[in-house]
């Protein structure tokens, strides 16, 4: 009787240990199963057979045991990029949410998702969209480009005129200083001047900031050129008007400055216009000496975001500045009669 129970019990033991034996064949079949899919379905892609290979990645599952399972992550990548590339942005934004819900901080699906997002939006509305994300920044950089302008604008008349007074006064000491003024600024690049002035001066003690380079550059660059434009329209005044101020006793200072100024002022108007309209894109060169201005800001710009809508945006800065100067100087012109009707 014992024996029999004995037996029994061997039997019921052996009898476990074979089902027992038989599911774990069974699971470590399935898991090579598992294991073998994505290696299935990058050949099926490798083959051309698109249809089939997307049935096999399919079918990975997100866990094995409990576990996340890589191959998941990477069958779903692999599709998701597939799909990118064929433009079918519906499927493959589907492959990157499956993704981010099992690996919600995955990269390379977040940026994919980003991507396809703006893809997916209407070009007028990314436009606007970022205009708004960089503009800011432009507009601070132009608020410097207005004040370079302003100031340039402010100065170099006088020095201009200051030196064009001393071109054609007959002290002749003053007049080749005058001389090699003009000749200095007007013969060597507006760039090569800042350079020198903000990184030359230094040798010889002299250290100036930035903005004051910026100030001394644009302001004596532009002084030299309008002081021949001034000294132009000067002596294009007839003589006879000198000559007549002199009859009724005025000093050759008053008759310059009550009679002949005021109507040379009146006749350089267009070409000191041009002069301060090509100012406004002239300031883009203080650039390379540390100034924050419209174009360095562009430039910074563009090179964290490498979007070329960055450069439109100044461009179209640039131009309203431009329009907007022109239409000014135009409606000076015309107030001061500098088209007199002949």
């Amino acid at each position: 009787m014992n024996t029999k129970k004995i037996n029994t019990k061997l039997k019921n033991r052996v009898f476990k240990t074979l089902f027992f034996c038989f599911l774990f064949s069974i699971c470590f079949n399935h898991q090579q199963v598992l294991a073998n899919l994505y290696k299935q379905g990058e050949q099926a892609l490798t083959l051309g057979n698109l249809q089939k290979a997307e049935n096999i990645l399919h079918q990975i599952p997100p866990f094995i045991q409990n576990k996340k399972n890589p191959d998941f992550l990477k069958a779903r990548l692999l599709l998701a990029r597939l799909y990118y590339n064929q433009q079918n942005y519906k499927l493959a934004k589907k492959e990157c949410l499956s993704i981010l819900r099992y690996f919600p901080k995955n990269k390379e699906a977040n940026q994919l998702l980003k991507t396809i997002d703006e893809l997916s939006t209407p070009v007028i509305i990314n436009f606007f969209r970022d205009t708004y994300k960089y503009l800011p920044a432009l507009l601070k950089g132009t608020l410097m480009t207005l004040i370079l302008v302003l100031f340039t604008m402010l100065v170099s008349p006088f020095g201009g005129l200051i030196i064009a007074l001393g071109r054609i006064s007959k002290f002749y000491p003053l007049n080749i200083t005058c001389w090699f003024i003009i000749w200095l600024f007007r013969g060597t690049p507006l760039l090569l001047q800042l350079f020198f002035i903000y990184y030359g001066l230094p040798a010889l003690g002299i250290t100036l900031k930035p903005l004051t380079a910026a100030f001394w550059g644009l302001g004596l660059n532009y002084s030299a050129y309008l002081a021949e434009i001034i000294r132009a329209g000067i002596q294009s005044i007839d003589a006879g008007q000198m000559e007549a101020a002199k009859a009724l006793g005025m000093t050759y200072s008053q008759a310059m400055r009550r009679i002949i100024i005021p109507q040379t002022y009146k006749r350089i108007m267009p070409p000191i216009g041009n002069e301060f309209i090509a100012l406004i894109k002239d300031t883009a060169l203080v650039s390379t000496i540390a100034m924050v201005e419209l174009m360095r800001s562009a430039d910074q710009l563009f090179n964290t975001y490498f979007d070329v809508k960055i450069l439109i945006l100044a461009g179209i800065i640039y131009l309203l500045l431009t329009t907007i100067f022109t239409l000014t100087f135009e409606k000076i012109e015309r107030k001061v009669g500098a088209y007199e009707k002949r």
